[in-house]
């Protein structure tokens, strides 16, 4: 008799319990309506109900849960809506909160029930809460954007994209994908760029470019930032001729795989590439310029080196760097043939040589001279042209050039 009257002592303290639990949870509904809504002191109630084993697999418990922070986030912005100025960081941080209430709540609601039917009671509720809220994702993330708080960015925006996927809206409104659908990917996508996590980052980019014609050029130039901060060179290359493809009329792309194919020494697919931007803008100094660089540093063709530095010349009269190339291409013949008339024993041989050897140098004299015009405070101007006056016997200019070097 004793051990069954400790049992049904036992028992009775247990179903008190579990109705303690729920009286908890009724009362924290209750207490965040109106104007003394109470919400420290209702998540204080919700939590114990959220983590007793009695409460815990109840829908009702989870729904009350997202119903309070969404009673917070009403009530911040009720006062937006009448003038007021409302708190915004408690404001987003309860958005923020209530969808992984309301989807542990819906998904025991879809349980089966003793007799093996489902008879959802706050699937209604739920839907009509997240559908209010749905564009408040949007202003939730530019908030915390703009706050540089880029982690709470993507999660507001990566919430906004998850209920439009939500099973419970399927054909419905927030599920369409409308542009605001397409911004907020590319935005979630900006956002994780900032994360210093490059996989988010990638996985986020790679989704927003399923949709190119959104600012699609942007997304693929994060991608290749990406990348690049990886150092990963096979990607960086792959996702810049992607892009070529998409966008054939983007610069960007194509000058950066030429940047790529002249550092790892790939002069034969730079040249090809500096090529077909020449073609679509024969106007651009810069393409002749570093078409000039390659075949002068990478394929040792001095003759076509000269040909595009004059060109990048004729097409801007004012550009240093292509005025000191071609003077370089000069020079360095000019170094070059005078190296070899030394090693000549025959004088008359070595004059003749010698002779050749300045001419080089005098036709590089007038490119340093005018670059040294446009920017007399370079350094490298000043050198070359110390050589090119000494070799030339130019004394009062190599004095004057001494003078400055020091």
């Amino acid at each position: 008799m004793k051990r069954v009257l400790f049992l049904s002592i036992a028992l009775c303290v247990a179903v008190a319990a579990a109705f303690a639990q729920k009286k908890a949870v009724s009362t924290a509904q209750s207490i965040v309506k109106g104007d003394k809504a109470d919400f420290t002191e209702a998540r204080s109630l919700i939590q114990g109900a959220l983590e007793d084993p009695e409460t815990k697999e109840d829908p009702k418990t989870w729904y009350v849960a997202g119903y309070i922070e969404d009673q917070q986030f009403s009530a911040e912005r009720m006062k937006e809506m009448i003038g007021q100025k409302s708190n915004q960081p408690i404001m987003y941080e309860a958005l923020l909160k209530e969808l992984s209430f309301f989807e542990k709540a819906h998904a025991l609601d879809q349980l089966p029930d003793a007799k093996g039917k489902i008879k959802p009671k706050f699937e209604k509720d739920i839907k009509g809460i997240l559908s209010a809220n749905h564009v408040y994702y949007i202003n939730s993330g530019a908030y915390y954007f703009e706050e540089k708080e880029y982690s709470k960015a993507y999660e507001s925006f990566e919430q906004f994209l998850k209920i439009s996927d939500l099973p419970m809206f399927e054909g419905e409104k927030p599920a369409e994908r409308d542009s605001n659908y397409m911004t907020v990917r590319f935005y979630a996508a900006v956002a994780a760029t900032q994360l210093n996590e490059p996989e988010t980052a990638i996985a986020a980019l790679k989704r927003a470019a399923q949709a190119p014609d959104f600012r699609g050029t942007d997304v693929y130039q994060y991608l290749y930032n990406e990348y690049d901060q990886l150092n990963d060179t096979v990607n960086k290359e792959n996702i810049l001729k992607e892009a070529m493809v998409k966008f054939p009329d983007e610069p960007y792309f194509l000058l950066n795989l030429i940047n790529i194919y002249i550092f790892s020494q790939r002069n034969e697919e730079a040249v090809d590439y500096l090529n077909q931007a020449i073609q679509k803008d024969p106007s651009n100094s810069m393409l002749y310029n570093a078409l000039g660089s390659v075949y002068e540093d990478g394929l040792r063709d001095s003759e076509n080196a000269e040909k595009n530095f004059a060109k990048a010349i004729e097409i801007n009269p004012e550009y240093t760097d292509a005025i000191s190339n071609l003077g370089r291409v000069f020079y360095n013949q000019a170094i070059n043939k005078q190296g070899d008339a030394n090693m000549i024993t025959d004088n008359k041989m070595y004059q003749a040589a010698l002779a050749d050897a300045k001419s080089f140098f005098e036709k590089a004299r007038p490119y340093f001279e005018r670059a040294r015009e446009i920017k007399s405070d370079e350094i490298t101007y000043l050198i070359a042209l110390r050589g090119i006056y000494y070799n030339l016997n130019m004394g009062k200019e190599l004095a004057e050039i001494e003078e400055l070097l020091k």
